[in-house]
């Protein structure tokens, strides 16, 4: 089973919403072999397993903003805005579905949110440590062409970047 459904997969069915990582309740609910409604349902049967922080409903707003990141809608003609579970909300899910796919969907989705966390860990990383390259390189140019200038005077050869005055070609 964990083979069946690839961390990329996982990934693509993660989105970003108000600075927090989140999955559809669709998404989910086809990941777990399970209708939307079913799974909804066994969690407002354990509405207490689930604060805020762990699952809510989109607001207009979010959809819309969700939908730009999607680029088309996966999940038109519903008559209600979507609820949206955090990496917590999703660990909770395998509890209250209770069954056998659930914890294998569970340690598959955990695995991504993680991978997921450790790409953009590693992007912040990278991109600081390009920066202090580049602040080096800047140091070390100014350097590197006072080096050259140095030189140049040394050799008796003028700037070419230099204007030489009372000099006139013929």
């Amino acid at each position: 089973m964990p083979n069946l459904i690839s961390v990329g997969v996982i990934t693509a069915k993660i989105f970003e919403v108000k600075g927090k990582k989140v999955m559809l309740d669709s998404d989910l609910a086809g990941l777990y072999g399970v209708s939307t409604k079913v799974l909804l349902q066994a969690v407002k049967r354990n509405i207490n397993r689930f604060p805020q922080d762990f699952m809510y409903q989109l607001a207009p707003e979010d959809v819309r903003n969700l939908r730009s990141q999607s680029v088309t809608s996966r999940w038109g003609g519903r008559r209600y805005l979507p609820y949206v579970f955090t990496q917590e909300g999703v660990a909770m899910l395998s509890s209250v579905l209770n069954s056998e796919r659930a914890v294998k969907v569970n340690i598959a989705i955990m695995r991504a949110f993680v991978k997921l966390r450790s790409i953009l860990s590693g992007n912040k990383e990278f991109a600081y440590k390009l920066k202090e390259l580049e602040k080096r390189i800047e140091e070390h140019g100014i350097d590197i062409k006072d080096i050259f200038e140095a030189i140049r005077q040394l050799m008796g050869v003028p700037d070419a970047n230099r204007k030489i005055t009372g000099f006139t070609a013929k």
